[in-house]
């Protein structure tokens, strides 16, 4: 287990990680979530012992990174893909790796199986593309066999094969009870791949909850009601908006979307007026649309949203 207890970093005046507390549980797979500049990669930084905390800390079972015994085989990361010497092999590269670190040569060829890489095993890697940088990344990160895998934007270069090996990767090994730290701007495969959800903004803790919590809270949520009986639709939309939480917006001539109730509740409350209904099914939110709820008060490099090409502010004055 992951362990963050007020862990802060300055940097002079720019205050980077604000006093992140929570525990990243083995299990399962873990997102790390955050606009670019929210602190991910110095966070990833202070748990390895790669920066120093300006206050709190990050513990590994309850160690620091820096007193781990044997750190390649307690803990494996991935944080910059092409961080080795070009005129090595993946072979030689994984080699020293083990050698420096008490791991058996044979657990190279293991590793460089898992990943795919056998092939190109004693080609320099500097002749390699992104994607298998990433893929020789993993197998370092694999190569000791850790409890802790810690991986910053591991599918980044990677084709829709690849994508969906590293999902399966890690989750296979959260299966086995490691904890698995991930992070990843790639929402649609966040949401197919984690369990728990850390989203961050401008260093300070935004979210930590299962993904299913996460998504039900957004506002994009609800249920969506469709019926033949506009009178009866009018009533119903009239009722919900008259109680507390309720938030309709329609959808269509013969249709409204109901935020903060559920199922359950609205079909509830249609057969008491007596409405008949054609259809009644929830309304999952996308992890992105989640997320932008959640970050939209922390982008560092906001964008002003425009239609088709022109700014919405720009529109409304020529309107």
């Amino acid at each position: 287990m992951i362990t963050l207890r007020g862990l802060t970093k300055r940097y002079g005046d720019t205050l980077a990680v604000d006093g992140l507390t929570l525990d990243i549980k083995e299990g399962q797979v873990t997102g790390f979530l955050g606009p670019n500049g929210a602190g991910k990669s110095t966070t990833m930084r202070m748990i390895l012992g790669l920066d120093n905390p300006t206050d709190g800390e990050a513990l590994i079972d309850g160690k620091p990174y820096s007193s781990l015994r044997h750190p390649v085989r307690e803990v494996g990361a991935l944080l910059e893909a092409k961080a080795l010497h070009p005129a090595r092999s993946a072979r030689n590269h994984l080699l020293t790796m083990a050698r420096s670190n008490g791991i058996p040569a044979r657990r190279v060829d293991e590793v460089l199986e898992t990943v795919g890489l056998t092939k190109v095993a004693r080609r320099r890697a500097g002749s390699f593309s992104l994607g298998m940088y990433q893929r020789l990344g993993v197998a370092g990160a694999l190569l000791g066999d850790p409890q802790v895998l810690i991986f910053d934007e591991p599918v980044n270069g990677l084709d829709p094969d690849g994508v969906r090996w590293v999902r399966e990767l890690v989750r296979t090994q959260a299966a086995e009870g490691r904890t698995v730290f991930l992070s990843s701007h790639l929402m649609s495969e966040m949401q197919l791949t984690a369990d728990q959800l850390v989203v961050i903004g401008r260093g300070k803790l935004l979210a930590d909850a299962p993904i299913a919590e996460l998504l039900a809270s957004s506002s994009r949520a609800g249920v969506r009601v469709r019926s033949p009986h506009a009178e009866g639709l009018r009533a119903l939309t009239e009722q919900l908006l008259a109680s507390e939480g309720a938030r309709v917006e329609p959808a269509g001539d013969d249709e409204v979307v109901v935020s903060g109730w559920t199922v359950e509740e609205v079909g509830d409350l249609a057969h008491r007026l007596g409405v008949r209904l054609h259809g009644l099914n929830a309304v999952s939110a996308s992890l992105e649309q989640a997320y932008m709820e959640l970050t939209a008060e922390s982008v560092e490099y906001g964008t002003a949203r425009t239609v088709f090409g022109v700014p919405a502010a720009q529109r409304k004055t020529e309107a």
